[in-house]
């Protein structure tokens, strides 16, 4: 089953990941996306459920009216990963290594 994954900012000014329903105006399973600055000088990026660190599982609905910004487009690799971190399963990446790119670009 194929999902619609996309990235959002909240009102609140927190970045979300999570499956956009758009007959329901909803984001379901939202995640936090949230950067840590990294040894090389880059940015990580660490995600979590939203209700962290009372839920420890990534699920629940978000209305669309909270939404601020609908990011054009979500990194592949932040999407496996989001996706890996809903289902519990590990998703095969490209080449070797699972290794997130530098989403620093993403963020001003």
């Amino acid at each position: 089953m194929a999902y619609n994954v996309k990235l959002f900012k909240l009102i609140n000014g927190e970045m979300v990941i999570g499956k956009w329903d758009a007959e329901k105006n909803l984001i379901n399973d939202p995640a936090v996306l949230q950067t840590v600055p990294s040894q090389q000088g880059g940015v990580q990026m660490m995600i979590l459920p939203f209700g962290y660190p009372f839920d420890n599982e990534i699920e629940g609905e978000i209305d669309g009216k909270h939404i601020m910004f609908e990011y054009k487009n979500c990194p592949e690799d932040v999407s496996n990963k989001y996706l890996e971190a809903v289902s519990k399963i590990t998703l095969s990446s490209g080449g070797l290594g699972g290794k997130l790119s530098d989403i620093s670009g993403l963020i001003k």
